[in-house]
């Protein structure tokens, strides 16, 4: 399971403080009422994580120590690599397992591998005229390998655990310095028919696969489109922050639930080693249910849990939440999964 201590993005974070107390029982809840045995830690603030990192680990989950540097450029992501990994060190020698994981989507989600303002701007140029694409896939590709290079070698300096990067495919990562390879895998409908084959291929590689970065959102059709699930979605045009959505979408929890329990079904058969669902809760996309149904942003949201506004759940009296239909087929497809022996 992926859970979020909060992204960054010029120093604003998408989450309200983290209350200790709170992140142990959710965390308690991922591994108890979820039956997750690991769990991918993902935001910006290297505190954060840390404090997070050391619940997880006190729990007797594996951690995979995940900073996600948001629009950032080269050096400050390097910098925030070395904290996080002097950090993950100090949970790894209490005796806990830790994974660090060097950065997600780094090319595409920050400054300096991709012309462009904006993650919009720099896949634009990847889809546009063939010609110019080779070239920036080329370019790309250089880019970001001398990048992971040196941050491998940094974080080996500072950290004696297992190290991956969390990368999409036209990255074109060299594997050499990491221990697991690891792939932001999202189903489209585009892709649908070939998927199952493509997780076969990638898990026939040298080294164990990872999965990361999938999952859907709670309106019809959300699992068709893929990366684009929060297309849907208004945003602030000055804090960026999700507003309400563009227009009225059915909400189907029942296909989110079922997307990922698919996706989990091809994962354990294919032979994944580790798979992260995208996300635990996604704040900033509190459920509405009354009202306009554009303004209920939990539609929109990959959480497996929709957030309550000023209320208590019923299923967790003591948490402003209730689980999705999501969060039950997680639950079951893991609870029901032999465990090793």
């Amino acid at each position: 399971m992926t859970y979020d201590t909060g992204f960054v993005v010029d120093g604003r974070a998408s989450r309200g403080p983290l209350d200790p107390a709170v992140v142990r029982r959710e965390l308690a809840i991922v591994r108890d009422d979820l039956h997750c045995d690991a769990v991918q830690l993902i935001g910006g603030d290297p505190e954060r994580l840390e404090l997070a990192a050391g619940i997880a680990a006190d729990l007797g989950l594996e951690v995979w120590f995940s900073p996600y540097p948001l629009e950032l450029e080269p050096e400050r992501i390097l910098a925030l690599l070395r904290d996080c990994a002097e950090r993950a060190e100090r949970i790894r020698r209490r005796g806990a397992e830790v994974v660090f994981v060097a950065g997600v989507e780094l090319s595409v989600m920050n400054r300096g591998f991709l012309p462009g303002d904006s993650p919009e701007e720099r896949v634009a140029l990847l889809v546009g005229e063939p010609a110019q694409r080779a070239g920036a896939l080329r370019e790309l590709g250089r880019r970001v390998n001398e990048f992971l290079a040196g941050a491998a070698a940094a974080i080996r300096e500072r950290f004696g655990g297992r190290l991956t990067y969390a990368a999409i495919q036209f990255e074109q990562v060299d594997w050499t310095p990491f221990d697991f390879t690891t792939f932001e895998l999202i189903r489209s409908a585009e892709v649908a028919d070939r998927f199952r084959e493509a997780v076969r291929t990638l898990a026939r590689g040298p080294k164990p696969l990872a999965i990361t970065g999938f999952g859907t959102a709670a309106y019809r059709g959300a699992g068709d489109r893929g990366g684009r699930v929060l297309e849907v979605v208004e945003h602030d045009p000055v804090t960026k922050a999700p507003v309400r959505l563009r227009e009225v979408h059915e909400r189907d929890e029942a296909g989110q639930a079922a997307y990922l329990d698919e996706l989990l079904e091809i994962f354990d058969t294919e032979g994944v080693d580790s798979a992260f669902v995208f996300l635990f809760a996604l704040p900033g996309y509190p459920h509405r249910p009354d009202g306009d149904p554009r303004d209920d942003l939990d539609r929109a949201s990959l959480g497996i849990v929709k957030l309550l506004e000023n209320r208590r759940g019923t299923t967790y009296p003591d948490l402003d939440w209730e689980p999705k239909a999501a969060f039950h087929a997680v639950a079951h497809r893991y609870g029901h999964r032999p465990r090793p022996t």
